[in-house]
């Protein structure tokens, strides 16, 4: 298990890497084992990670070799290896054995629709250099989770807890009302609401 968090606001603002720490500081407990990083032009992102695959590698926020693009994941692809040996055969070589990279270079590859190729359960962001915009995503039954509220003016945040979006100052606790009589009724809130009013 792995954590990710991070800020996603127009390009003119700077990033505060302090608030990313803050953030993945929230969620320690799920990556104690390291942290990492990237800030570029109004784009923060923040993991905290479990080291399980190429434990010596596979850092994160992870960037392609030319700087095009770079991920903050959290997950396990079960078919990793095909896509791989996809790439490589696409020209692409890899550093790692880790996962992430293979996400990071299909993105590279096919953009947003490389995420029908994979298999597996997993919550990443990518922020794409050339194109200047970010993709968020994550697997189709929601194994992995992944929450994001709008902020302030022109401002995102996300996280892979909600404790994480709650450790930014300008995140606003109002509670969801319809969210709390679901929990209280169901024992869980229906998607894609939160407990929170305006954060998915």
């Amino acid at each position: 298990m792995c954590g990710i968090a991070g800020i996603i606001t127009s390009p003119d603002r700077r990033i505060d890497q302090a608030l990313i720490k803050r953030m993945t500081d929230a969620i320690i407990h799920r990556g104690p084992d390291e942290a990492g990083i990237y800030t570029a032009g109004g784009v923060g992102l923040g993991h905290r990670r479990l080291s399980i695959i190429d434990i010596k590698s596979g850092q994160q926020p992870m960037t392609s070799s030319d700087g095009d693009v770079t991920i903050v994941y959290n997950g396990e692809i079960y078919n990793f290896v095909e896509i791989r040996a996809e790439l490589e055969a696409k020209g692409y070589h890899f550093k790692t054995r880790c996962d992430t990279e293979v996400i990071l270079y299909a993105y590279h590859a096919w953009g947003p629709d490389s995420v029908k190729r994979i298999r597996g359960m997993f919550a990443y962001v990518i922020y794409d250099n050339r194109s200047k915009q970010i993709f968020m995503t994550r697997d189709r039954l929601g194994i992995k989770p992944l929450f994001y509220a709008p902020v302030g003016d022109r401002t995102i945040l996300f996280g892979s807890e909600l404790k994480a979006l709650a450790a930014h100052p300008d995140f606003v606790r109002n509670l969801r009302k319809e969210s709390m009589e679901d929990y209280f009724s169901l024992g869980y809130v229906a998607e894609p609401h939160t407990i929170y009013k305006n954060v998915f």
